[in-house]
């Protein structure tokens, strides 16, 4: 009886990730909308009450697949952390650049997923979110205060968050929105058509410079 239900809740596993992966696949083609739930059923190959077994609201999907991809994230940067080191800015930067700044359609879901989390997201899915999000935090941010002693208890919880915002800010203020057209072209918006790698490479470095320095001459 064990190994059945053992059985079925892999099948459940099994069957959650084909639904993601066919939303991941739908989003990324047609990023500027969000596919309704008889899309994601068919790409799955599934029935819609299957895609609403799994998810009961259809924003619950795209905060899913969210989720999935933070959650790379942070595997990727606990493994990195979880090793002898010496660790510096750039080895952090390498991991964050791959799984945010490169990551196909992350940035674009992470700014729809904030905004429907304050308007449309079930609010008991959107704060069980949270909690999950802060767990893997608080056990990263312990992490690279291992490997930046400096920081002191908290600051590296502290120095995580502040460079997801500076990384979710930027590329909101600089990201070309499509519905503004040619006024993007006016002369006084010029100075937003700036590389974002580039300049969230800096802003990072300034940050991280400017946290481990402040924390030392304390």
């Amino acid at each position: 009886m064990a190994f059945q239900r053992a059985i079925a809740i892999e099948d459940k596993q099994e069957r959650r990730q084909e639904i993601l992966d066919a939303i991941e696949k739908l989003y990324l083609a047609h990023p500027d909308r969000m596919p309704n739930v008889a899309e994601v059923a068919q790409a799955a190959g599934v029935a819609k009450g299957t895609v609403y077994l799994y998810f009961p609201a259809k924003e619950e999907l795209l905060l899913a697949l969210h989720e999935q991809h933070v959650g790379l994230f942070f595997k990727a940067l606990m493994e990195k952390l979880s090793g002898p080191g010496p660790l510096g800015f750039d080895d952090v930067f390498a991991v964050t650049r791959k799984h945010l700044i490169r990551m196909p359609g992350y940035l674009p879901l992470t700014s729809r997923c904030f905004g429907m989390m304050e308007r449309e997201t079930p609010v008991d899915s959107a704060i069980a979110f949270k909690c999950r999000v802060a767990e893997v935090l608080a056990i990263a941010g312990a992490g690279l205060e291992r490997h930046f002693p400096t920081l002191g208890a908290g600051g590296g919880v502290r120095l995580l968050m502040n460079s997801y915002g500076l990384i979710v800010g930027l590329w909101q203020l600089l990201h070309p929105n499509e519905r503004f057209g040619k006024a993007l072209e006016r002369p006084e918006l010029q100075l937003l058509k700036r590389d974002y790698e580039h300049e969230i490479e800096g802003a990072l470095r300034a940050l991280w410079d400017g946290s481990l320095k402040g924390r030392k001459s304390k």
